[in-house]
């Protein structure tokens, strides 16, 4: 992806994102910006930091079997990608048709589940060739996807989320998400942590903490300040993408475009 054109998707998204943002302030509905309710927020210590594909508009993180698994997203440029972790080297890819904005993913047992945006359209590869074994579809828009080992959970920008039959792709149930007595909107890229799922809010540096039984959030991961000025040098987009290794107990997070990737520790509110 040349400069020129980055410059100018993340000038399109970045306004799109603050006329949403501009909206969603002045209207009801939006509290969850704050924890009047006394939702915890936890702050956070790098452990470490890893290079980061800058051109990576990075819609889905995966980390499993020592490498890191990535879907990115844009009109001719979605990918699938295994890299190295601790160099960013892409170790293999496979690219999308140009027609499909490719957006989440996760691994389900030896399959890899992708999404699309907006073309109700859901791919599933084999984990070891990317060799495509079958499509499926589905009726929203797709944005982030994990599982909680029985049910494949996704989300589609709105505060709801969608549990689905792994071998169907048939929908089982919803849960809708809200905090302070509100709905909590745009929910977006998902990795289920210790029996909880963790999502990013599109156009907001935090991750949500949410109770999979309530809906409920339970905590808010305050990421403000991850990168420095220096790291702001070439266009970036939002802060998303999470990846928990369950093995080692080591949490993950990046941006859309972002030259970093951030293995951090989260910090108790005192």
């Amino acid at each position: 992806m040349n400069r020129r054109f980055r410059i100018s998707i993340v000038g399109l998204f970045s306004l799109l994102g603050a006329v949403l943002v501009f909206s969603c302030l002045n209207l009801q509905g939006c509290s969850f910006f704050g924890n009047s309710d006394g939702i915890p927020v936890y702050s956070y210590n790098i452990v470490n930091t890893y290079p980061h594909d800058p051109d990576a508009f990075t819609q889905g993180l995966i980390f499993e079997d020592g490498a890191l698994y990535e879907g990115t997203g844009l009109l001719g440029h979605s990918t699938l990608r295994r890299a190295e972790l601790e160099t960013g080297a892409i170790l293999q890819i496979h690219e999308l048709p140009d027609q499909f904005f490719g957006e989440g993913i996760t691994i389900y047992g030896d399959k890899i589940i992708q999404l699309t945006w907006k073309s109700n359209v859901g791919f599933v590869y084999d984990k070891n060739s990317f060799d495509l074994l079958q499509q499926f579809n589905y009726s929203t828009e797709g944005w982030g996807i994990t599982h909680n080992g029985t049910c494949l959970i996704m989300s589609d920008g709105t505060s709801t989320l969608h549990f689905l039959d792994p071998q169907t792709f048939e929908e089982i149930s919803q849960l809708a998400v809200f905090a302070d007595d509100d709905p909590v909107t745009r929910l977006n890229e998902l990795e289920y942590v210790q029996g909880e799922i963790y999502a990013n809010v599109w156009q907001i540096d935090r991750i949500a903490r949410i109770a999979p039984e309530t809906g409920r959030v339970i905590g808010w991961i305050d990421l403000r300040g991850l990168l420095t000025a220096e790291d702001r040098s070439e266009p970036v987009d939002v802060l998303n993408g999470i990846a928990y290794d369950a093995e080692a107990d080591r949490l993950f997070v990046t941006g859309k475009l972002w030259p970093k990737l951030f293995e951090i520790e989260l910090i108790s509110p005192e």
